[in-house]
């Protein structure tokens, strides 16, 4: 059985029967489509539907041709937008908001990368920085270390002059030293044997200066190679 299809010039209804159409109050020029039909028809272009609004005649106007002309012009027109039937103009409407969208969405993204892409142009600078500033760090931290390397061995020499120089002087100190002890010793010994016009006071006397002088370069020597030994355990140390 065929199916009818009805268009109040907003939105379509159906599908509807024949008979149901009866109770549709359609008239002649309500827009009608069924499965088959290329596009939408006036139900007065449908032959089986005439029956649906035969109506007797009114007495003959002149001006009547022209009231159902006019009316049937404004149904047409209230059915149109802008000189397009309303499902063509929802449509284009629907796709020029629909391309409005896109590239506003399109602008929006374009936006968005080109954000992105500052934002990762400034990281990729920074991060730049980071390394080159870390390398100059690591540069002048390895340039203090040389630097304080050749300073402590600045300072190691330094200090191995210093004390081969104290070696040598306290070397030199109890040779002159030994000698002079000698010499005393001999002068000592001269003292005791030889006699002079003196007292046997005036001998001790002499005796016990030289046996002092003699013993003072002793502790002196003594002390010069305590100084000496512990110059040589330094020097192990340095070594």
């Amino acid at each position: 059985m065929k199916k009818y299809f009805l268009h109040n010039g907003s939105e379509s209804t159906g599908p509807f029967a024949i008979e149901e159409l009866k109770t549709k109050k359609i008239n002649k020029t309500t827009p009608v489509w069924f499965d088959g039909m290329e596009h939408w028809k006036s139900a007065e272009e449908i032959p089986e539907l005439t029956s649906l609004f035969m109506v007797i005649p009114p007495p003959f106007k002149a001006t009547s041709n022209k009231i159902s002309n006019e009316k049937i012009k404004k149904n047409h027109q209230a059915q149109e937008i802008l000189g397009l039937s309303k499902n063509i103009f929802y449509s284009i409407s629907g796709i020029i908001i629909l391309c409005l969208g896109t590239i506003v969405f399109n602008n929006l993204e374009d936006s968005r990368r080109k954000e992105l892409e500052i934002k990762n142009h400034k990281t990729d600078i920074e991060n730049q920085q980071i390394v080159l500033q870390q390398k100059e760090i690591a540069e002048q931290k390895i340039l203090l270390e040389e630097q304080q390397k050749k300073e402590a061995e600045r300072a190691l020499i330094e200090k191995k002059d210093s004390v081969n120089n104290r070696s040598s002087e306290i070397k030199l100190s109890i040779q002159e030293k030994e000698i002079n002890i000698e010499a005393l010793k001999n002068k000592l010994k001269d003292t005791s044997s030889f006699k002079m016009l003196r007292t046997a006071d005036e001998k001790k006397i002499q005796i016990d200066l030289l046996e002092t002088e003699i013993e003072s370069l002793i502790n002196e020597i003594i002390l010069l190679k305590n100084e000496s030994d512990r110059l040589k355990l330094d020097l192990e140390k340095i070594k």
